[in-house]
């Protein structure tokens, strides 16, 4: 053990004095209020800085918009000289439908006119009266049924409001749904004659009768069980890869089985007619499009108007079999009749504000069916929110009628008064029992995409809807295109595809190709849609879907926007929305006078200038829409994008860009406000491309705007 511990010495510093802390103290109190004077002193100058900035700013502000307003009555009315090519192309098809009727009065080659009641009656009466049930003759019949259909369809959805009655309109529709019971009647007749032959078309493996018929409209497969043998039970159409498997009690059963499956959707719309027509009211026009004198009011209280407005404009929505939805017949007439007086009553102030008719048929509100009551059934389609896609599959089981037996050079068959007859599947008297199901097998048509595993639904009659319940043990082959699937009874069956499964569109891009020629393309999570216009009319030049071109059947065809919308959403590629859309898809809803106006003006400079998507849109908010634009006059040329805002009353050039880090409404250097898009690009446009712009045709003009319309990209992307 070591002796006691020696003291650490101090290491030689010096205690401070009291006095000494008290200096230290008060140097360092000294220094801190010094710097906070001279930081005090530094925010200071630069807030005097910053307000001096912001008064240059605002001057500069207050300075352009007082040119802005200087100008905007001439602009206006330059704007409003360019809009005429919008009542141009509207007079055109005026005529061009008067040209139509009386070319097809003067061709007299026996078909009737769609539109005249007599002759559509008369012809309707005549195929009803023709006793010929061969199923070729029908199938060719109906041909020129679906024909006359589309054409009552084309001119529903196409006609102005103020062409058409209200009697025209309901007699249309009433002619749709008679066409389309005739033809499905018809069907049902030529079923039974080729049953009452059956035995002429057995089938030398298993003794039954099978057939398979064609064409581009329908697919008929009809089976008929003259052998009653269990072993039998199941069949495959091999033409179609259609196919079934019979429980055991109808594989003994004198029955027949029916594939019908019509590529056109003549069920859905008689769901559509038992809802509740919504009271769609059109926004004041003279908040929407206003020239001339009108134009003299402050933009400031224009804008507050605009934003007063309930929130979106919609395209007029229409079944899928093209009649204007939610108007029925007969029961609704004074339903109709309302919508009618409030398009004919905008149709006026249009006429006293110079204002095309194509303007104010999407301004109805999105809002105006709020208080429509919820689908509370979870089996019950919504049809706003999912569609038919591929047609419709009626699948029967069918009492086999009495057969034609050959006596000599003689044929004889027992007539029965019942006609084509039902088999009841399960039974009615066993309702108790249990019944297994039938199991179904469908091959997908190869001219229909389903981006995803489609919903089965089956229609139920009497509550007039898609009902899920009924349907088991689904089973979707992607790479066969096959779904195979359980049915507790026989029912009509759709496939069903979200309606909105291709929105919001990813990007967009609208440039012109030549003269009066231009393309669309809308890129969607799942497809790259192309579609080039001329004049006025679309053609669809490509779907590419997975790096490889689909729909070849509908592509490289010129038709017109509306029976473009058509042929897409039969397709499967829905890129319209719809009334109700803004429920299902999550778009920051833009305000109508904005998203009108530019669809407008863009249509009137599409012919020199290419538009794109912006990221910026989102982050804009409601009253005013970003885009991206650059003069583009040769199809080859490098595009050089600037961004562009505009709100229907005032455009600007945006100092940022598309890989800036925030949204700022800064102007471009330089740069003035607009009251038009117009104008605000004719500032650095060259000679070549504001001549183009004047000289551009009309109808390609109203072609562009109609695409514009039906897409509304700057909401839905």
């Amino acid at each position: 053990m070591g002796g006691p511990k020696k003291k650490k010495k101090s290491g030689g510093k010096k205690k401070v004095s009291k006095a000494e802390q008290l200096r230290l103290q008060k140097e360092e109190e000294e220094r801190r209020r010094k710097e906070e004077e001279e930081a005090r002193l530094q925010a200071q100058k630069e807030e005097a800085a910053r307000l001096e900035k912001e008064r240059i700013e605002q001057e500069q502000m207050e300075k352009l918009k007082a040119k802005d307003q200087e100008r905007r009555e001439a602009e206006l009315a330059e704007l409003h000289s360019l809009e005429q090519k919008f009542l141009s192309a509207q007079q055109w098809k005026t005529d061009y439908r008067a040209h139509a009727k009386w070319e097809h009065y003067l061709r007299c080659d026996g078909s009737p006119d769609p539109t005249v009641l007599q002759e559509i009656n008369t012809f309707m009466s005549l195929w009803r009266e023709d006793q010929n049930e061969d199923i070729q003759l029908v199938m060719e019949k109906g041909e020129q049924v679906l024909n006359l259909i589309e054409k009552l369809q084309f001119i529903l959805s196409d006609t102005p409001p103020n062409e058409i009655t209200e009697k025209e309109t309901v007699q249309y529709q009433e002619s749709i749904l008679e066409l389309q019971n005739l033809l499905h009647q018809k069907y049902n007749g030529a079923t039974e004659h080729l049953l009452k032959t059956a035995n002429m078309y057995e089938d030398s493996d298993t003794g039954n009768m099978q057939a398979v018929m064609k064409d581009k409209n329908v697919t008929f497969c009809i089976w008929a069980n003259l052998k009653k043998k269990v072993r039998f039970k199941n069949h495959v159409f091999y033409d179609t890869q259609h196919g079934f498997d019979l429980p055991k009690s109808l594989a003994v059963s004198s029955v027949a089985v029916r594939i019908l499956h019509t590529h056109y959707d003549h069920v859905s719309p008689l769901w559509l007619q038992c809802q509740s027509v919504p009271q769609l009211e059109v926004l004041d026009s003279k908040d929407l499009t206003q020239h001339s004198k009108d134009n003299v009011e402050e933009p400031e209280e224009e804008e507050k108007k605009a934003r007063e407005e309930p929130n979106m404009p919609a395209e007029e929505e229409t079944c899928s079999d093209g009649r204007k939805s939610a108007i029925s017949l007969k029961e609704k007439s004074n339903s109709v009749a309302h919508i009618n007086e409030t398009e004919e009553e905008t149709e006026k102030k249009s006429e006293i504000l110079d204002i095309t008719p194509q303007v104010q048929d999407p301004l109805v509100q999105e809002e105006t069916n709020e208080k429509e009551e919820a689908i509370t059934d979870e089996n019950i389609v919504n049809l706003q929110q999912f569609v038919p896609v591929g047609g419709v599959y009626h699948i029967d089981v069918l009492h086999l009628p009495p057969q034609v037996k050959q006596l000599k050079d003689w044929s004889m068959v027992e007539l029965l008064d019942s006609g084509l007859e039902a088999y009841p599947y399960p039974p009615e008297e066993a309702e108790d029992a249990m019944h297994p199901p039938i199991q179904i097998t469908l091959r997908l048509s190869d001219n229909v995409m389903y981006f995803e595993d489609p919903v089965i639904a089956r229609w139920d009659p009497a509550g007039q809807q898609w009902r899920t319940d009924g349907i088991s043990n689904i089973t979707y082959k992607t790479q066969e295109k096959s779904i195979t699937f359980g049915m507790a009874a026989f029912y009509t069956i759709a496939l069903l595809q979200d309606t909105h499964l291709n929105m919001p569109y990813q990007a967009w891009q609208l440039q012109p190709t030549g003269m009066d020629e231009a393309l669309l393309v809308v890129t969607t999570v799942f497809a790259t849609i192309q579609i080039q216009i001329k004049g006025n009319q679309c053609m669809l030049s490509s779907v590419v879907v997975e790096e490889k071109d689909v729909l070849s059947h509908i592509t490289g065809k010129w038709i017109s926007p509306i029976d473009l919308r058509t042929v897409l959403k039969k397709a499967g590629v829905n890129i319209f929305p719809g009334e109700y859309s803004h429920k299902y898809v999550s778009v920051n809803k833009k305000a109508p006078l904005a998203e009108v106006r530019a669809y407008q003006q863009m249509a009137l400079i599409a012919s020199a200038f290419a538009f794109a998507w912006s990221k910026w849109n989102l982050e804009a908010g409601q009253e005013q829409v970003v885009f991206k634009v650059s003069e583009h006059l040769k199809a080859d040329s490098v595009k050089d994008w600037s961004l562009y805002m505009f709100d229907g009353q005032k455009a600007q050039k945006l100092k940022i860009t598309e890989t800036s880090e925030a949204f700022s409404e800064e102007l471009e250097e330089d740069s003035e406000f607009h009251s038009t898009l117009y104008h605000m690009l004719k500032d650095a446009a060259s000679k070549e491309a504001i001549d183009k712009v004047e000289t551009a045709s009309f109808l390609f003009v109203d072609g562009v705007y109609q695409l514009l319309l039906a897409t509304r990209v700057l909401t839905y992307s």
